[in-house]
């Protein structure tokens, strides 16, 4: 039975941190489903299509073990943990750059686990990518700064382009 995990996330757009997240899940599971997830909080920047397509280009370029892969999928609306059940996922994968992160996600772990029995593995960022969010690096861009360092070149062609 292979072992499956979920990055959920809205993940507009990618970054490097979100790419060096799935690219270490991907060592510990045989496939990570990379979701990009519908935040109702936040005004997206990209189409759910747009942000699976960048993605998709980005994790072209990650050196997976073998037998591992990645799978690209979106969840416009409906609950992460029925999503999870539906591929066989046993572990949802997170990234937390601060305790600020953790405060946030510790609390949803909590409600999945609870909901569908499904445990949340928490990964620290590496510290070359601990200061990038999605958020900053929208900023930076519309005001017009070289965001390359910090997303898949894709990315950055797209947000040049939009």
């Amino acid at each position: 039975m292979a072992a499956i995990a979920v990055y959920p996330g809205s993940f507009d757009p990618l970054t490097l941190g979100h790419l060096d997240i799935a690219a270490r899940a991907a060592k510990m599971f045989d496939e990570v489903h990379i979701l990009v997830v519908h935040n109702p909080g936040k005004t997206p920047r990209f189409s759910l299509e747009q942000r699976v397509s960048l993605i998709q280009e980005a994790i072209k370029g990650l050196r997976l073990r073998a037998g591992s892969k990645i799978v690209v999928a979106t969840l416009p609306t409906g609950l992460l943990v029925d999503y999870s059940h539906r591929v066989g996922a046993s572990a949802l994968v997170k990234g937390v750059r601060t305790n600020v992160d953790l405060d946030y996600e510790l609390p949803m772990a909590r409600v999945n686990r609870d909901l569908a029995d499904v445990e949340t593995i928490f990964i620290p960022a590496d510290p070359s990518f601990g200061h990038i969010s999605s958020s900053l690096v929208k900023q930076v861009a519309a005001l017009g700064g070289d965001v390359s360092k910090y997303v898949p070149a894709a990315v950055a062609q797209a947000l040049k382009n939009s």
